[in-house]
């Protein structure tokens, strides 16, 4: 079942979305092939400290972030991947790794790849490792508010 935050929040701003059950996988890679997606129109959350606070990077699920990208556009002084331990917490609802990039429902900032606005939709993890949700981008950006930036490479 995905996120009950998630779709109580989407369904309160009358956001149109689908939800789409795969095999199950662990990888952004694996999980938009097995839903029959578009590599790129997957994103991957990736949990980060930005001059130590949580924040959420968002990448295209076929590229890898950029820590240095990351650091330019935050304008931080350290950026570092964050580990299990310091995130699991976080998200009660999710499996870890599987935390849709709504980093508003959990008070942090969100830092999207700035390729991720070139499609129509984007799909990502719903909050466990076999069902995905995809929107509109424009209703992503709206209700989430991501900084925008280059932050990825393939």
């Amino acid at each position: 079942m995905s996120s009950p935050r998630l779709e109580k929040f989407l369904q309160t701003h009358r956001v149109a979305y689908d939800t789409m059950t795969h095999p199950h996988a662990f990888t952004a890679q694996a999980t938009a092939a097995s839903a029959h997606l578009d590599a790129h129109e997957m994103a991957k959350t990736v949990m980060v400290r930005i001059d130590g606070r949580l924040a959420m990077a968002v990448v295209p699920s076929d590229e890898w972030l950029n820590l240095s990208l990351l650091r330019e556009a935050s304008g931080a002084r350290e950026v570092a991947l964050a580990s299990e331990s310091e995130f699991k917490d976080r998200f009660p609802e999710c499996e870890v790794g599987a935390m849709p990039p709504f980093g508003n429902l959990y008070n942090m900032p969100v830092y999207a790849d700035e390729s991720l606005g070139d499609d129509a939709s984007i799909a990502f993890n719903a909050g466990n490792h076999r069902e995905l949700m995809r929107m509109e981008w424009h209703d992503f950006e709206r209700l989430v508010h991501p900084h925008m930036a280059p932050l990825s490479r393939h």
